[in-house]
């Protein structure tokens, strides 16, 4: 353990945390260097647990002996940068964190078609810009047994250190990745799609023949838009969630805990 006392956020090797956009971290010219930024002692355990590698940690000096002991224990010979909670608290939601800071090196993507070949549920996240939305969709995923998650590159990137936070780590626990076509060439690997969308097909969610389905995606869109018509037409299925008093719709993120409870495996 290296404790490196800092009284500036423009200490070297701090930029990390206080000054690089998310762009910069995540590093599209050179993705293997890439870095996100896991906030809170219960999220950078996830990260661990999860096979992540620590590259560097954030925290206020009573930490080191407190919340984030076994942490650093965990993180080996990384550099720990350690200030007042008065500098500290200057970063952009620092206070939310309960002290504690990791950067982390980007994991490289996996390819889709592994994550997805013991998959009998995924799903698949289409033009999803809000980074709590992205969390909350994870969280869900992780806690109603979906097996894998694919995004269009137009959608939020899951290591947006809010998206992380929201998910309280649960971007870790399940496989995701890009999708590198449309979402109608999943049928090359054998699943049948489920597009969730108010139309004139729409089935209800309860439908015993989605139930049925052995292999499934769940295709959620964006709350203002929702999914395009081309991938609409091109489902197998149209879904729609049964509303009382004439509500037409829900939260992305809560239409996907809905459905995925529904569509679990049983």
């Amino acid at each position: 353990m290296s404790v490196i006392p800092i009284d500036s956020l423009s200490h070297p090797g701090v930029e990390v945390f206080a000054r690089l956009t998310e762009a910069q971290l995540r590093n599209r010219l050179e993705p293997d260097k890439g870095v996100f930024i896991a906030e809170s002692p219960k999220v950078i355990r996830v990260a661990l647990r999860a096979g992540l590698e620590p590259l560097a940690l954030l925290c206020e000096e009573r930490h080191i002996t407190g919340d984030a002991a076994d942490i650093i224990a965990c993180c080996g010979d990384v550099p720990v940068y350690t200030g007042s909670r008065e500098l500290l608290a200057s970063l952009t939601g620092y206070v939310l964190t309960r002290g504690v800071l990791c950067a982390m090196r980007r994991p490289t993507p996996p390819r889709a078609d592994d994550i997805c070949r013991e998959a009998r549920r995924i799903a698949v996240i289409e033009g999803v810009t809000d980074t709590t939305n992205i969390g909350a969709i994870f969280r869900s995923a992780a806690a109603l047994g979906i097996d894998a998650v694919l995004l269009t590159a137009d959608s939020c990137d899951p290591l947006n250190r809010r998206a992380v936070r929201v998910s309280m780590g649960s971007v870790f626990l399940v496989p995701w990745t890009w999708l590198d076509g449309p979402v109608s060439s999943l049928h090359k690997l054998g699943f049948r799609t489920a597009a969730m969308a108010l139309t004139h097909r729409s089935i209800p969610l309860d439908d015993p023949q989605l139930a049925a389905e052995e292999r499934l995606a769940i295709v959620l869109g964006t709350e203002g838009d929702g999914l395009p018509r081309e991938t609409i037409s091109e489902a197998d299925y149209v879904v729609r969630i049964p509303m009382a008093h004439g509500v037409d719709s829900l939260n992305v993120a809560a239409a996907s805990a809905v459905a995925f409870w529904e569509l679990r495996r049983k």
